[in-house]
Order: C-alpha cells, then structure tokens, then sequence
C-alpha cells in the first residue's frame, strides 16, 4: 500500500530525542556502555559492529580529504606511549589542567568555565527569542539588524554578555580561580542537580592518566597515556620531511587514540576518558601562518557542511583564552542535542612546540630552506577534529521519527537514521518478498556479486514491511527487493531510505547504479 509522509516532526524537546538516542544506539549495535555486565565503567563506552562500520567510514572520509586530495599532505600512525619528557616539554606535566568546582549539595563536580560558557549560552538564548518573536510579528518585512541594533532588550543582554566575556577571558588570562567562581555566584549559576548555589572554591586537576612501563631509564620509569596525538606528529616532523623529501608547506595526518582523566565526563560520547582524535598539523614558512589558518578554517568548515547536516548547525567561535603556544584559535561549534558544542579547533601553534623538543631533546628541529637559503624553525598550523563527537553529530542529526499516512487515512509511524549514503555502515540490504519459489536464491546470487563492492546486510525474515523499518532504524540508504518479476526479467526494485520511493532497475546495473549513490567521491567533491 503506498504511503505519504506526513509529519517529520514531533517537536520532542532536545533532553528527550537525546535520552532517545542513547537507547536507540543501544539498541541497534552502534553503542554500548563499556564493561556494561559488571554496570558498566563511567564515561567509557564500545562501538557496536554497526558503530565501527561507521567510525571507519567516518576516518576514511577524513583521511581522504586530507591525505588522498592534497600531495603535500601525508599521514603517520605514532605509538601511544611516548617518552616521558614529551610531556614536560609539550607542558602537558606542568599545565594540563582543568578548573574544577563542587556543588556542596548535590556532591558533583564542575568544571567552571563549562558553567560559565552556558551561563553565557542562556543569555545569547534569550536574544534569540527577542529575534524569533519579532520575526513572526513582522513577517517579510523584518529586518533583523536593524532590531538587533535598536531593541533595548536585546540591548541589554547584549551588554551582559559583553560583560561576562571580558570578565571570564580576564580571569583565564590571569588564572584566577576566585574570580571564576565569583562570576559563577554573581551570574546565579545553579547546579543541574540539585538547583542550588552552594559552591566550593575552584581549582586545578591535571588529566593525564599515569602508567609505569618496564624501565624507561633507571631515574624514571612513570609514563603517560597520550592526551592528544598531535606531539606523536611533532617528534616525528623531521623523520617525515628527510625521509619523504617534503618541502615547506606541507602536513602530516594522524587518527589515533588519545586518553584524558575527565573528571567531568558526560553527554554520552561527547565527553570520554578514552576517546579517538583526527589531527592534521600544517607546517610552514614563518609569517605564512595567519594565511594558512584563514585557509584552513574556510576548508574545514566546507568538510562539515559536505555532510548536509545543516549548515545552520555550525558556526566559528574564536577562543576566549589563547593557550600559551598560539596565536590565533578558532572551535567550529555544532548545534549538539545540548547547545552548541566544540567539534574541532583550528590553531595557529607557532613554533612552540618544534622548538620546546629542540630545546628539551638537544636535537635540532629546523627545516632548510631552499628558496630563502637559511635554517629555522617551522610555524604550525593544526586542525584537530574529534571522531567520536564527529559520530555524535551525524548520529544526533540522523534520528528521525516520522508519521507516515496510509493511503485509508490511517497512520503509521518509523524511526529512520537519514545518515548520508556514503558514510552509512550498511549501504543496501538485499530482501527477498518471500522464502520460497526461488527468491532466496536469486537474492544470494545478487548479493554474492554486490558484496565485493558494498556492506550488504541479506535478510528474509517477517513481512516486507518490517524488514524496511529495520533497515530505517539502523540507517540502510537503500533496499533491493526480489520478487517473483525479477526471476522472469532479471530486474528488481531498489527503495530509497529517505522518500520511500521504489525504482524498478536491471540487475546488471544495480552497481553502477548503488556506486553511484553512495559514493565517498561525492562528498569529497563538495569540499
């Protein structure tokens, strides 16, 4: 019977379409709690074979578009475990710290400038109010910048936040802990928890997790587990260029695990202790720096809006605090279940950290160049993206629920995962419409040739129907059905995901056909 979508849309607060999420990735092999039959370990979770389908497609994705499209970037895969005077000379050891502050009622633990950011985010929430009332009470005719710059309530929570901004990037210039938590008691923040403003005083928690292995030397024997990738590409920047005969500008690539002790752990896979990093660091001629990173800002952004996630959803946010090492940061924010959020950073590092191994190795770190006939240290240049909030945007952007009517009036009900094509972990299932007369059969045959090419999932249990909602749910783009016209003709219908439109094609175009519509190409096109 065919259908008619009706309603994509049911205004399901954001606290609940997240705790719906959750469950649904449970539920359907993307996501599990960590150790979860011994109740679990916080803040730790495992992919499902559905999730690292996904994460792979995901990496693949990234690596591509930096390794496979451009000749002056190449990728390494550095080991975890790193000397220990990376650190020091990283200032890992020294610095690496978060602000942190307990509710006195609840029992839980902050970090404070997180606290201070949404107190932030509510004001900038109540300014788009302002906006989206006046919008809907002057129609066409609105003029937004004319009624940001002359209401005086928008006004008004424009100088609050003008004012908390400069008070908040003071106190994280100068450290100063007190004024963190006076901000936090002058701007009224309440814990989640238990809606009180009984706070403790804030201070510092170094994240690095420590470890021993064997003997390092004789004097030092402690190790760290990585918190970042990006020193594992440092120490290795002049092995890469001697060895790959690189020339200024270039890049090297690196996916890998990094592990930080979040003592404030939360919002799913958005914040983890363990957790997987995709980093590119840009090394240049000094000078060039703000050039390249102007140029990768605009490029990175263009690899998020490829996915056709909105592009409403993103946005720049220039960094309150420098770090010690930069001279200019920006976050791509997305638009998570819970705020916007930092996806990825892109940073101008400097020189910092070439020279800091230089100076703690007592190795030389400097590049030749050629054209200027002289030594010296190269600028960097990074973009540092989170795979595992990468798999929260998609996923969190996918869960759909739609009301579907009938052609009686009547309605039915899916959840569908609208993850784009060419990062689905399945990318077609191969359906026979019964388990008799042969249709098993040829759909094992189908499926034999296409499996070379495609993730395949073959399933023949319960009516047509539910086998499609099962594929909706778990994010299928695309459905070949077999019936008893394709054992005469050879063809078969092909179900798109999103419309639900069927298309009667050959078999023997059914690859092109699917290369096609999920090409990774596609998407590296757009960029």
């Amino acid at each position: 019977m065919a259908h008619q979508k009706f309603d994509t849309d049911y205004n399901m607060n954001q606290e609940d379409l997240f705790k719906k999420l959750i469950a649904h990735s449970k539920e359907y092999g993307y996501i599990f709690q960590s150790s979860e039959i011994y109740d679990g370990l916080s803040a730790v979770y495992d992919y499902g074979q559905l999730g690292a389908e996904l994460k792979k497609n995901i990496k693949e994705y990234w690596w591509n578009s930096m390794v496979l499209l451009h000749e002056n970037i190449v990728g390494i895969d550095a080991a975890i475990f790193m000397h220990p005077k990376v650190w020091k000379a990283s200032g890992h050891v020294d610095a690496f710290n978060d602000p942190l502050i307990d509710n006195k009622d609840s029992k839980k633990r902050y970090r404070a400038d997180v606290l201070i950011e949404e107190a932030r985010e509510k004001i900038y929430a109540k300014i788009n109010k302002e906006v989206d009332k006046a919008a809907k009470r002057f129609g066409d005719t609105f003029d937004k910048d004319q009624f940001v710059a002359t209401n005086q309530r928008v006004l008004d929570n424009q100088a609050k936040i003008d004012e908390l901004t400069k008070r908040f990037q003071a106190a994280l210039e100068n450290n100063d802990l007190a004024d963190l938590k006076q901000i936090i008691i002058d701007y009224e923040v309440v814990c989640p928890i238990s809606g009180t403003k009984n706070w403790t005083d804030v201070r510092q928690f170094n994240l690095m997790f420590e470890t021993k292995l064997g003997s390092v030397s004789e004097d030092a024997n402690s190790i760290y587990l990585r918190p970042e990738t990006a020193q594992g590409i440092f120490v290795n920047f002049l092995n890469v260029q001697k060895s790959g005969r690189m020339k200024l500008p270039f890049g090297i690539a690196q996916i890998g695990k990094a592990f930080r002790n979040e003592i404030v752990a939360r919002q799913f896979i958005f914040r983890m202790r363990e957790f997987e990093q995709m980093e590119m660091q840009f090394f240049v001629r000094p000078g060039d720096e703000m050039l390249w990173f102007e140029y990768w800002k605009e490029k990175r952004m263009a690899w998020h809006k490829a996915l056709g996630l909105g592009d409403g959803n993103y946005r720049f946010h220039d960094h309150d605090k420098l770090a010690h090492y930069a001279n200019a940061a920006a976050d791509i924010e997305f638009q998570f279940p819970f705020g916007f959020k930092e996806l990825e950073g892109i940073h101008s590092r400097t020189d910092f950290d070439l020279n800091q191994h230089q100076e703690f190795s007592g190795k030389k770190m400097q590049y030749f160049d050629t054209e200027l006939n002289k030594n010296y240290v190269p600028y960097v240049v990074e973009t540092s993206l989170g795979l595992d909030r990468t798999f929260l945007t998609i996923l969190a952007h996918a869960y759909t629920e739609e009301k579907i009517e009938k052609e009686d009036g009547s309605f039915d009900e899916r959840v569908v995962l609208k993850i784009p094509a060419a990062l689905a972990p399945v990318k077609l299932a191969v359906l026979p419409l019964v388990k008799k007369d042969g249709l098993p059969e040829k759909a094992r045959e189908i499926i034999d040739n296409l499996k070379f090419d495609f993730n395949c999932q073959y399933d023949e249990k319960d009516s047509i129907g539910r086998r499609y909602r099962r594929q909706d749910a778990i994010g299928t783009p695309f459905c070949v059905t077999i019936d008893h016209e394709s054992l005469e003709t050879n063809t078969v219908t092909i179900r798109n995901r999103d419309t639900m439109e069927q298309e009667r094609v050959s078999v023997q175009q059914l690859t092109e056909i699917l290369k096609d519509k999920v090409s990774m190409r596609k998407l590296l096109e757009k960029i």
